[in-house]
């Protein structure tokens, strides 16, 4: 059985997916994390596909914050490439705070629109 944090965590992520669904034109950004990594997607829900995706294992910062905003960035750069300008964000289930908002803002400070 799940601690409550993760069951809460899991009942948020449903909500939140039964209002955000991504397309090739405008992706969902889906970003999950555990104790030491921060994973971000870029999916096409209509086709089932993952687009492009990131960690911050190999970004540069003091701490996991400045790492997720990195990963930020980095994101928002290869979707540029791809010519991939709006997304819609899915925290999946996270509360928007630390590593979560560090990626949401270096996404926006890379030119990602959400």
């Amino acid at each position: 059985m799940k601690n409550i944090q993760e069951q809460k965590r899991i009942r948020r992520h449903a909500r939140i997916r039964a209002k955000v669904s991504g397309t090739a034109e405008c992706p969902r950004l889906s970003v999950s994390k555990s104790n030491t990594r921060l994973y971000a997607q870029l999916i096409d829900d209509v086709a089932g596909t993952t687009l492009l995706g990131v960690s911050d294992a190999g970004e540069k910062g003091a701490n996991k914050t400045e790492r997720a905003r990195a990963a930020g960035a980095t994101i928002a750069k290869l979707a540029k490439e791809k010519g991939i300008e709006r997304v819609v964000f899915d925290r999946g289930g996270n509360l928007y705070i630390g590593r979560v908002r560090g990626l949401a803002e270096g996404a926006r400070e890379g030119g990602l629109v959400f």
